[in-house]
């Protein structure tokens, strides 16, 4: 099984390809902002269970 940081790169050399139509360039991009929304929310909510600790 892929990792989140895997498919965003994967995507990301996807659209590197000069063969791809209108609608599969259009279809990559809607997959990796997903996947890249998918990626930020996991973030936050491992950021939300654990807060970095502020320098004294």
């Amino acid at each position: 099984m892929t990792n989140l940081h895997d498919t965003i790169q994967m995507l990301r050399a996807e659209l590197t390809s000069v063969h791809l139509s209108r609608r599969e360039r259009a279809q990559i991009e809607r997959e990796l902002a997903s996947a890249v929304a998918a990626q930020a929310a996991t973030a936050e909510e491992v950021e939300g269970r654990f807060p970095r600790a502020s320098p004294a």
